[in-house]
Formats: structure tokens, sequence, C-alpha cells
């Protein structure tokens, strides 16, 4: 029964952190981000980073961005589609390139330097999405243009992280193949979207039991996000289209409205945290320069690299600013890479534990960045032109 004290201090613990940095003027998610780490094996050691944290974490990372497909506005997301392509672009190749460049000069072999560079182009927008949406800024044209350029972020070093382990990773993986199954997802999703999700939606309505709908939009979610996962997509991805999928019924404001306690009041809150339980300084003391130098170029090179991307396509330049803050947390999609790294040789094993707080930094740095440049005007209208 020690699991439910530890989710007990966990729960707690992010209210109150979150309360404390909403006082504090900043958004809410930054003080359950730190809290984790407060809580965690890194300082007072109350609460493990246990498996059973992290499928909890995974369940709330995925309903925070179903909650976010359903919030969204598609025609913006369409309309923008132009400018979260050069953003996802100018996002890749500066933290690539840059990337490298640190790794070569601090010594690594090529191979780990081309990882090094490729695991520092990822996006998780997870961070972003709940601070905008703290803000009162989801609907922005910014954050349109965030949210589209984070999911084609996601397939596109996927996509280069199998061209780079078929020429130089432990494991035999076919490029071809992972491309084919990134087109298969997407031609599915979209089908299954557009003419299954109403009729799903329609049936399990009808059904004679406590909550049909909103358990089956859950289960919606679940089934979409196991099948990106499946075919090598981020399951963040699979859940954000079944957001999307779901707010063009009829059940959009039953869903929303139910969905909200169910992620917030457990799921949600132990995914900001285990992020911080995560950390541990052990043995990191020779590694402080590393983590510096390559924490500044992760945040500056994905700022510098999105923004041009944003300001290329007609943002103006504090908006491009504003756009290229929004993709600077690694997240989750950088911890996976990572470890795949790591499995495959790819990542040396002094370096995992570094990155790891590279990751860490470059997602609790978004939140208050993303708090001082959106908490001024409202944004850009949501539609380009």
């Amino acid at each position: 029964m020690r699991v439910i004290l530890e989710l007990a201090i966990v729960l707690i613990a992010t209210k109150l952190a979150g309360d404390l940095s909403v006082r504090f003027k900043q958004p809410a998610v930054l003080g359950e981000l730190i809290v984790g780490m407060i809580i965690g094996p890194a300082l007072l050691g109350w609460v493990p980073d246990s498996e059973f944290f992290r499928i909890l974490s995974q369940i709330g990372v995925i309903l925070l961005m179903f909650i976010a497909g359903l919030e969204t506005d598609v025609e913006g997301l369409l309309d923008n589609a132009k400018s979260s392509t050069s953003v996802a672009v100018g996002g890749i190749i500066f933290p690539m390139v840059f990337g490298y460049l640190a790794g070569v000069m601090m010594g690594m072999d090529q191979h780990h330097a081309v990882f090094l560079g490729l695991t520092l182009s990822a996006t998780s927008v997870s961070i972003s999405v709940q601070t905008l949406k703290e803000l009162g800024k989801l609907q922005t044209r910014e954050s349109m243009t965030i949210l589209g350029a984070a999911v084609l972020d996601d397939i596109l070093v996927i996509v280069l992280l199998a061209v780079v382990m078929s020429f130089i990773g432990g494991s035999d993986v076919n490029a071809m193949l992972v491309i084919g199954q990134k087109v298969l997802f997407f031609g599915t999703i979209i089908l299954v979207a557009w003419k299954g999700v109403p009729l799903a939606m329609r049936w399990l309505g009808s059904l004679k039991v406590s909550e049909p709908v909103i358990s089956g939009a859950v289960v919606l979610c679940f089934i979409f996000s196991y099948y990106a996962d499946m075919l090598g997509v981020a399951g963040i991805i699979g859940a954000f289209i079944a957001g999307i999928a779901i707010a063009q019924t009829d059940y959009k404001e039953k869903v929303g409205r139910k969905a909200g306690p169910i992620a917030y009041g457990v799921f949600v809150p132990v995914f900001f945290t285990s992020i911080g339980l995560r950390v541990t300084f052990s043995g990191l003391g020779d590694q402080i320069g590393f983590i510096i130098i390559i924490s500044l170029i992760a945040i500056f090179t994905k700022m510098v690299g999105a923004g041009l991307g944003a300001w290329l396509t007609g943002f103006k330049p504090f908006s491009a600013l504003r756009i290229g803050s929004g993709m600077i947390s690694r997240g989750e999609v950088a911890l996976i890479l990572a470890t795949l790294g790591l499995d495959n040789g790819l990542l040396a094993q002094q370096y995992f534990a570094p990155l790891i707080i590279v990751v860490i930094i470059t997602t609790l740095v978004t939140p208050p960045i993303l708090k001082i440049l959106f908490g001024g005007d409202k944004g850009e209208a949501r539609h380009a032109g």
C-alpha cells in the first residue's frame, strides 16, 4: 500500500506547488514540474521514479493532448500548415547542426555526435500546451502553428532516426519501412477519424450504462494512441487526433466537460511531477560543462530555428519568437530517443544521464519563457491572412 501513500503525496504536492507558482505570477505547471524534483530522488526521496508513476504519467500526457485536440480549431490548424511546416523544419535543422558540432568539439565520435544533434531536434509540445492553456492563449494563431509544427517535428525526427539507425545503428532498421508506417498511420487514422469516430460515438452514446459518452471517448483516445505508437508515431499524436475527431461530433461539449476532471484530477498532475522524479544529481559532477553547454544549445537553437521558420512565413518578429519558444521543450519525446540511442549504441553511457538533465531543463524553462512572451496582448488572429 506504500504506492497509495506516494500517490497521495504527489497529488497534494502538485496542487500546493501549482498554487504557489500562480501566486508568484508563474504558470502552475512550473511549480508542478519543480515539486517533482523536491519530493523525488533528487532531494527528499519521498517518492521514487517507479513504473507505477511512469504508467500514470503516460496516461496523463495522452489525456492532456486529447483535451488539446478537443479544443483545437481545425480550420486554424490547416490555415497555418505552411507556417507549421517551416517552423518544424527550422526547428530541426538548427539543433541538429549545432548539436552535432558541439558533440564533435567535445570529443564524441561522428555517430554519437549525429545522434546528439538528432535528439536535440525533438519537440514535445505537451508542456507548452498546458502553459498556453493556463494563459488562455491556446486558440491564437501562434499556438495553432506550434501544435502543427510539433506534430510534423515528431514525424520528421522519427524518420531521420530510422535513417540514422539504418546506416550507423546497432539494429537492422529499414528506413523505407519506417516511412511507409507513417504514411499508413496518417492515411488510415484520418479516414477513421472522419468516418468511423462519429459512428462509434453515436453507438457508444446509446449504451444503457453509466457515462457511456465519456467512456467511449477515452476508449477511442487510447486506441488512437496505441495505434500511433504501434506504427512508430508518438502516442500523444494519436490522442491529439482523437480529440480533434471527437470535436467534430455533437459530443464535443459533453466530452470536454467530463474529460477535464478525469485528466486533471489525477493523471496530468502525475505526468508533470514524474518529469521531476527522473532527476538525480549523483555522478554528474564531471558533466556540468556538458549539461550547461548542451542546454544552452538546446534552448536557443530551437528558439532561433523555429522562430526563423515562422518569420519567413509571415509572422512578425515577436510572434515568431513566441512560436520558437513554444517549441523548446523536449519532454518525453527526447527521453524516448535518448533511451533508444543508449540501447542501440548511438549514445555513450556517460552522456545518458546528463542528456536526461538537459531534456528536463528545456522542459522547466519553457513555462516561464512562454509566460513572459504570451503574458501581454492576445496574439495574432487564429487564421492566416
